[in-house]
This record gives structure tokens, C-alpha cells and sequence, in this order.
């Protein structure tokens, strides 16, 4: 199986509510594929799915239960400076997201916050000073 992430399908109680929060509030475009209950973003490297929470569990053929505190998962976005990271959080925070945790420097060597979308599900914004990126903004790990 090759090593590869394609798609991250979020499960929201209102997709209409999402859509303002990623497309409108964020800026992120929304592609032409998406039809119905799903909207799919074009993101860098990746596509975020946005699909109502309880035809996401029945699909996967699981529990459709409320939502959890913290689901075992983050989202996360690296950023090419630091001051983006503060940067990042305040326009989020402006299009409806909640602050997990405020940008501040990490142990690492880089910084790092934490925001909420408004369905609850947790993003990184983080700035890392080792890591960098190719030309289409996809972050290239060391072998």
C-alpha cells in the first residue's frame, strides 16, 4: 500500500456552517466536485472533505455518537515564519474558530497554536524552523 493521504473528510453537523467558516471565513476554495452533502476544499497536497457527521459514521458503519471532548487527532498546518502561526489563529479566530491554545514558542525550537473549527475539530497552525517546503507549498521531510 503506498504511503499516501489523499483526503481528510471531516464530519459536520451543518455543512453550510462549515463551508462559511473554511470558504468564506478562511479563504479556501471550494472545488467544483463537490455536489450535495459533501464540498470538497482544494488544499495543498491534500483535500479537506466536509460531510455531515451522521452520513460520515453510517458510511463508515459506525455509531453516529455526539461529539467527543478530544477525538485522539489533530489537524495540523505548518507555516514558512513563525509570525504566521500568530497570524494564522487570528484569522481563524476572526472566521468563527474557538482558540485551543495560544501561539507561543515550543521546547523544539519552533511555535505552535492551537484553534477549534465550529464543529469542534482540532487544528495546529505551527511554525517549525527545520522543516521546509517545496514550490507548491507541500512540506518536504528529510529521508
Amino acid at each position: 500500500m503506498d504511503a499516501r493521504l489523499t483526503i481528510v473528510t471531516l464530519g459536520v453537523e451543518n455543512l453550510e456552517r462549515a463551508l462559511r467558516f473554511y470558504r468564506d471565513g478562511l479563504g479556501w476554495k471550494v472545488s467544483s466536485a463537490s455536489q450535495g452533502d459533501i464540498a470538497f476544499l482544494k488544499l495543498s497536497g491534500v483535500v479537506l472533505a466536509l460531510y455531515p457527521r451522521t452520513l460520515l459514521a453510517s458510511d463508515a458503519n459506525l455509531p453516529a455518537l455526539g461529539r467527543a471532548p478530544f477525538g485522539g487527532m489533530t489537524l495540523a498546518q505548518n507555516v514558512r515564519e513563525a509570525r504566521q502561526v500568530d497570524e494564522g489563529l487570528l484569522a481563524a479566530e476572526a472566521a468563527g474558530a474557538r482558540i485551543l491554545r495560544p501561539a507561543k514558542d515550543a521546547e523544539w525550537g519552533g511555535r505552535s497554536g492551537y484553534f477549534a473549527d465550529p464543529d469542534g475539530h482540532p487544528w495546529e497552525i505551527a511554525w517549525h524552523p527545520y522543516f521546509e517546503f517545496d514550490q507548491n507549498g507541500a512540506l518536504v521531510l528529510p529521508d
